[in-house]
């Protein structure tokens, strides 16, 4: 589960072009109100929870630099704007204001938030793909570009945790599945013409990597026992 706003790339890919090509500098002549470019980022971020500067670099550039303006227009939502700048990504997150002082599991609730609640084969499949991707960093270093992945890699990966059915075909199906489910999270693209798939700089946020590495953990230990 993530405090991370649900995305909605359905709209995404329109929106931000028609942000990128409107005027950068179209800002209101009443200094009171809202500029109009942070009104439009502001707009597009509520639409698609994020922004990745490999895909849409005006659009991360202008929300970076006005992220002051953009917070306090975010701030009667209880959200704020998060800027990664070293992975190249901008994203919405409930602000502190929406938790609740008094709860000491700091869980919070927000009437435009959606909250994630991953099923078990989907965090697994999370857990291994922020495996691979911190392994990427450790190995090339931090925003040197999100790593790719053959499916037939994760997929034996996966097979460790779930077993094999025995069918190739059934086996891939129920990945691809997930890897459907997950793309509209925005931490994982589509398969390529490679069958490959790039992890997402998004997933460096996405859940809390001490519960996914301890889930990995456990199921580690169970696959060993039944041997």
């Amino acid at each position: 589960m993530s405090h991370i706003v649900d995305p909605d790339t359905s709209q995404q890919e329109a929106s931000l072009n028609n942000l990128e090509a409107g005027p950068a500098n179209n800002e209101d002549s009443n200094s009171e109100r809202t500029p109009s470019e942070v009104k439009k980022l502001t707009q597009a971020l509520l639409r698609q929870g994020f922004v990745e500067e490999a895909k849409h670099a005006a659009e991360f550039r202008r929300a970076a630099t006005r992220q002051t303006e953009i917070n306090a227009a975010l701030e009667a939502l209880d959200l704020s704007l998060q800027l990664d700048e070293q992975r190249g990504i901008a994203f919405l997150i409930v602000a502190e204001t929406g938790f609740d002082e008094k709860d000491e599991a700091r869980e919070w609730s927000h009437p435009l938030v959606r909250r994630q609640r991953l099923t078990l084969e989907q965090s697994i499949v999370v857990a291994l793909l922020r495996q691979r991707f911190v392994l990427h960093e450790q190995e090339t270093g931090v925003g040197t570009g999100p790593p790719k992945l053959p499916v037939e890699e994760l997929l034996t990966d996966f097979r460790t945790y779930f077993g094999d059915s025995g069918s190739d075909a059934k086996d891939q199906s129920r990945l691809a599945s997930l890897l459907d489910q997950l793309k509209t999270c925005g931490i994982v693209s589509e398969v390529d013409k490679n069958e490959e798939i790039t992890i997402r700089p998004l997933i460096a946020h996405f859940a809390n990597p001490e519960t996914l590495a301890n889930l990995l953990g456990v199921l580690e230990n169970q696959v060993r026992d039944s041997q």
